[in-house]
């Protein structure tokens, strides 16, 4: 499961969580605040704001348990209108965390001793592969 931290600076910070740690947070509820220390940021305190399942569905508040449904709906998560008064039936994961999220989005309520800056630094192999992916994927084909 991936976690997304968001700080009041409106940047964001991704922590991959192992499987073994999943099992304390399932049974929980979007706004729900929980310990930073489960992925590393400790000291912090985190509100859990919604996050989507492994099919890309999106978590919404309004829809209780941990299932999917296919709801009517006008506006909100999961549901941009084309047209004033647009209603649509769509898909979407309910607002309790099972072993089925695969994004989880938080916001961080009270921080720590340590930045966020600092905790989730990207690593110096990870900055070079992403740049030599790009590299490769800017070079032309040459025509025979």
């Amino acid at each position: 499961m991936k976690v997304v931290i968001s700080d009041k600076n409106g940047k964001s910070y991704q922590a991959e969580l192992p499987p073994e740690r999943i099992s304390s947070l399932l049974g929980m509820k979007i706004g729900d605040e929980v310990e930073g220390a489960f992925v590393g940021a400790a000291g912090y305190k985190l509100k859990i704001t919604g996050g989507s399942d492994n099919s890309g569905f999106p978590m919404r508040e309004d829809v209780s348990g941990p299932r999917r449904m296919s709801i009517l709906i006008s506006s909100g998560t999961g549901f941009r209108p084309t047209e004033k008064g647009e209603r649509a039936r769509k898909t979407v994961h309910g607002n309790q965390l099972d072993a089925e999220i695969a994004q989880l989005n938080t916001i961080v309520i009270q921080e720590g001793p340590q930045k966020l800056e600092e905790l989730f630094k990207p690593k110096e192999g990870e900055k070079k592969e992403k740049k030599e992916k790009k590299k490769e994927e800017k070079k032309p084909k040459k025509k025979k």
